[in-house]
């Protein structure tokens, strides 16, 4: 049924949380929270680049996702009156740059790719740190394309994040399944026209407008019960 299956990289396929543990260690009772709204805190940038000027050749005001990565830490740090050390910055954006994969990960990029369908990443993030993320997880064998919108300079959730699937692979929107963990996503790639696999590892409601996403479960395991 499906030509390309394509994934969102961070929170997806690559568990972003996992930076609460050695922020844990660096501050102490701090770990989960700074964690959490560092998270919040880029995406929320992302937001804000692309829609003060969607402009179909980029945002004006386009940083590439590891710098909002970084400055979203930075302004973290400073919103909890934690100080930030460049050593502990760099311990921290070094781990972030090699996040660790989810379990399942490999192992159904693997088997999808076994069944003769093309796979992909669709992210945000930056080609460099999107290239170390899949290497340091051993994934680049399973993985036919690694798109990022850099070429648009418009981040998830502009439609023209979602189009540059289509200008990398020879299908149609119907022919592609898309899958992410982050329900915002799932819901632009829901109106952008592709079936959508939301991974809710945690349970949690979907968001109260737009359309429920194709498929749902709790772990990317499911998504091959779904094709």
């Amino acid at each position: 049924m499906y030509k390309l299956i394509a994934f969102d990289a961070y929170g997806t396929l690559f568990d972003v949380y996992s930076m609460g543990a050695l922020a844990e260690e660096l501050f102490p009772g701090n770990g989960a929270t700074l964690a959490l709204m560092w998270r919040d805190r880029q995406i929320e940038y992302t937001r804000l680049v692309t829609m003060s000027d969607p402009s179909p050749q980029g945002s004006k005001y386009y940083l590439p996702f590891w710098d909002l990565t970084i400055r979203s830490l930075r302004y973290v740090c400073k919103r909890m009156n934690l100080e930030l050390s460049s050593a502990n910055e760099k311990r921290l954006m070094d781990q972030y740059a090699k996040l660790t994969g989810f379990a399942d990960s490999l192992n159904v990029l693997k088997t999808i790719k076994e069944k003769g369908i093309s796979t992909a990443i669709l992210s945000n993030g930056s080609r460099e740190m999107l290239a170390t993320v899949v290497q340091s997880n051993g994934l680049e064998s399973y993985l036919d394309k690694v798109v990022t919108i850099e070429d648009v300079r418009l981040f998830k959730t502009a439609p023209q994040a979602y189009e540059l699937l289509l200008k990398a692979f020879p299908v149609q929107k119907q022919e592609v399944l898309f899958v992410s963990s982050n329900a915002w996503d799932a819901l632009a790639a829901k109106w952008f026209g592709f079936d959508v696999f939301w991974v809710n590892r945690l349970g949690h409601p979907f968001e109260e407008i737009g359309e429920k996403p194709t498929y749902e479960g709790k772990s990317l395991s499911e998504v091959l019960e779904a094709l």
